[in-house]
């Protein structure tokens, strides 16, 4: 990578068009990931029976934590297939497999039914998904970034972010209109079903608009100039380490942060305080729709003013907001609202930054893979874990802690953060 002194601002149609799709079909691979800890609290005594609610949760939670063991492997498979046979090909098929799990999820008798089948059924479907998540991540960054203006690369990474953002939303409005309309023995027999064959139907929609975009001019090139290679995993272990560990050190707090603001705040407010499940889902949904309005315009300011000071500043919002969010999480809706709310504005200088600078850190010949598996394996130590981990300590009478491991990935964010290089600026080869 080189320095460019005044590098291009202003999208081409084409770029706009190929943003536009791409984050749409993110959207539609993010809602079938999303849906799951949206309706875990409902779906979880049809897998895992108990007399105690709070084991069957945790189980659920335990499958949730476990899809993410897949990821490091789909990030480094898919990651590589990217980087060998192009972004588009390589987002075609992670949608495929996230939908086809949807609809197994979806179908699936439950533990009455089948025994221990069930879980077994359950665990190999959220297998896939994980799987395909790793993937997804590592190849729609590099074809968003790629697909930008040299000075708005982290304006169309955001975007990344906001299709992300976008299926948590659409999930958490499913969730919230189920729950407000089906009373809670339909919800639990097949109301959440109907939410996993929606997001199923969706993730055709974005297998139909990945097929219609055109590939990257930054890959098209890469192979023309024959660049691109057999192996790709290899060379990026093997030529790339620091960015590589880069890339994992950005993630951390990002992840644990976003897991625990984004998808399960809902589900642990409810169960720690009381809250009605609706409620807390009508909070989560307005917190993630001004999460997502926000974030373009968190990209804009790092590609104004930086990647770092976005960076720390996400951080460090989160070292002060630790203490105060779990301490007045009282059980109110107007609370929680206030809560969900300062932590998603804090969060965007993470999430409007992040496609970009992984993104900068590697050529195009192993972008997706080096993007791909180490955040693959920041996400599924730290952010798969989290739900299960905030619900064990709450659960456990540690609630205290709670924030304590909220504040910690913090810290390690700002210590990350402040020491990386700033890559602003800087051409993608």
């Amino acid at each position: 990578m080189t320095a460019t002194a005044t590098p291009v601002t202003r999208l081409t149609p084409q770029q706009r068009k190929a943003i536009v799709a791409g984050a749409i079909g993110n959207t539609v691979e993010w809602v079938d990931w999303a849906i799951y800890t949206t309706f875990a609290a409902v779906f979880s005594k049809q897998f895992f029976p108990s007399g105690d609610e709070t084991v069957s949760l945790l189980s659920t939670l335990a499958v949730f934590a476990v899809g993410f063991l897949m990821r490091p492997i789909g990030g480094a498979i898919l990651g590589a297939y990217g980087d060998r046979y192009g972004r588009k090909k390589g987002m075609t098929l992670t949608i495929s497999l996230m939908a086809a799990a949807a609809f197994v999820i979806a179908i699936c008798p439950g533990y009455e039914s089948i025994g221990i089948l069930a879980p077994i059924v359950l665990v190999l479907a959220r297998l896939v998904q994980g799987f395909s998540a790793g993937g997804e991540f590592g190849t729609s960054s590099a074809f968003l970034v790629e697909s930008a203006a040299p000075g708005r690369r982290a304006f169309a990474g955001s975007w990344q972010q906001v299709s992300v953002g976008g299926g948590v939303l659409i999930a958490s409005g499913l969730g919230t209109v189920l729950t407000s309309t089906l009373d809670e023995a339909a919800l639990q027999s097949w109301g959440w079903r109907v939410a996993f064959v929606l997001g199923g139907l969706l993730g055709l929609v974005g297998l139909w608009l990945r097929v219609s975009v055109p590939e990257t001019e930054a890959f098209a090139k890469a192979a023309s100039d024959g660049r691109t290679r057999a192996n790709p995993l290899v060379v990026m272990v093997r030529d790339h380490p620091r960015a590589a560990l880069r890339v994992a050190g950005v993630t951390i707090a990002g992840t644990l942060l976003y897991y625990v603001w984004v998808s399960y705040m809902p589900t642990y407010a409810h169960v720690d305080t009381g809250i009605p499940l609706n409620q807390a889902l009508l909070a989560n949904t307005i917190a993630v729709l001004v999460f997502l309005i926000l974030l373009p315009f968190g990209g804009l300011l790092s590609d104004l003013v930086g990647r770092k000071p976005t960076m720390v500043g996400f951080a460090l919002g989160f070292l002060v907001l630790a203490w105060p969010a779990f301490r007045f999480l009282d059980g109110g809706f107007g609370s929680l609202l206030v809560i969900e709310l300062v932590g998603m504005v804090f969060l965007v200088g993470y999430s409007a930054n992040c496609a970009a600078i992984m993104a900068e850190q590697f050529p195009a010949e192993v972008r997706t893979t080096g993007i791909g598996l180490p955040y693959a394996l920041a996400v599924a130590i730290f952010g798969g874990t989290a739900p299960y981990v905030t619900t064990w300590l709450s659960s456990s009478g540690h609630r205290d802690l709670v924030w304590m491991y909220v504040a910690a990935a913090a810290l390690i964010g700002v210590i990350v953060y402040a020491t990386m290089p700033e890559t602003k600026g800087k051409e993608l080869t």
